[in-house]
């Protein structure tokens, strides 16, 4: 690797490590400036004698001085260690391994649909008639301003109530996965798709189109093959984003769905301010939105080489 490679992979180790610290602290900070004692919050009314509240007290370490926990929670951190839930009884990756799989195949699942329903209704109404463009961007208004929970009551009231075609709730295979993908992707499909259909309309204003079309390339191809890869780049850079998107959604749809998953258990620990989860699930949500953001960085020069020559130069 070549220093100026090695100069690069650094920058982005320490901004990757920056953005785990950054996040890790607001977490910490925010659980512990909430009111209430989380002693007591996690014992419920079952209130054992005031000398057994401060002895747990001491067992989770709550009556050192606030400085104290922080600097034990960094070092239990460096070195992989996320803790123990104080509601669970269990080590924090313990519990998160076994959660990450519905969580993932939910998320994956919504961003796939969300792709699938956006680049056919961009490619179909870019640089079309204004009354279709129109519908097009109301539809897409309308699916971004609808509340995630409202359109999953409403498809549980409809679909599994009404005509009884997918499971109430539950983790119950592909059906149980059907409406909670659908819930999730509505949203982000009606964010992709105007931004994906302004790069499309500008790529085909390029040179390039105009030579393709002189080709003899079918307006079909012009579009799919030439348009859609150079109005991409604005695409990838969202999907770096919507991984904080689909995270914070997927608290709302698990729990509306009664899934298992990543999100109910951090709906649970903040209600039970169960600091250790809490501040484990931000870690690793934190860590993989760094690392997506490396693979966009990456998807950048592989969609469009101009980006890559462009950066070698300025390094020069």
């Amino acid at each position: 690797m070549s220093g100026r490679g090695l100069r690069a992979v650094l920058r982005r180790t320490g901004f990757t490590l920056f953005v785990i610290w950054g996040a890790a602290t607001a977490a910490f900070l925010a659980l512990h400036l909430m009111p209430g004692d989380p002693v007591i919050t996690l014992l419920g009314d079952m209130l054992p004698p005031a000398a057994r509240v401060e002895q747990i007290r001491h067992e989770l370490g709550l009556d050192q001085p606030l400085p104290v926990q922080y600097l034990d929670y960094l070092g239990r951190l460096a070195h992989g260690d996320l803790g123990r839930s104080y509601q669970l009884e269990a080590p924090v990756v313990a519990v998160l391994a076994g959660q990450i799989g519905p969580t993932a195949a939910l998320t994956l699942g919504a961003f796939g649909l969300a792709i699938a329903l956006s680049v056919p209704l961009a490619l179909a109404t870019a640089g079309r008639r204004p009354l279709l463009r129109r519908i097009a961007t109301t539809l897409e208004l309308v699916a971004v301003s609808t509340p995630a929970f409202w359109v999953g009551a409403l498809l549980l009231s409809m679909l599994s109530f009404r005509l009884h075609w997918f499971p109430v709730a539950g983790n119950s295979g592909i059906p149980g996965l059907v409406l909670p993908t659908v819930t999730l992707a509505i949203g982000l499909a009606g964010v992709f798709s105007p931004v994906l259909r302004d790069g499309v309309e500008r790529a085909l204003l390029e040179p390039f189109v105009l030579s393709s079309r002189a080709r003899g390339t079918s307006e079909v191809g012009v579009r799919v093959r030439h348009a859609l890869r150079h109005a991409a780049i604005p695409l990838i850079t969202l999907s770096g984003w919507t991984i904080g998107t689909l995270l914070s959604g997927a608290v709302v749809v698990e729990t509306v769905f009664t899934r298992q998953g990543i999100g109910r258990v951090l709906a649970t620990a903040i209600s039970a301010r169960d600091m250790p989860m809490v501040t484990g699930i931000v870690v690793i949500a934190a860590a993989v939105f760094a690392v997506l953001n490396l693979i966009v960085d990456v998807l950048y020069r592989a969609v469009d080489h101009r980006l890559a020559t462009r950066s070698e130069g300025a390094s020069r």
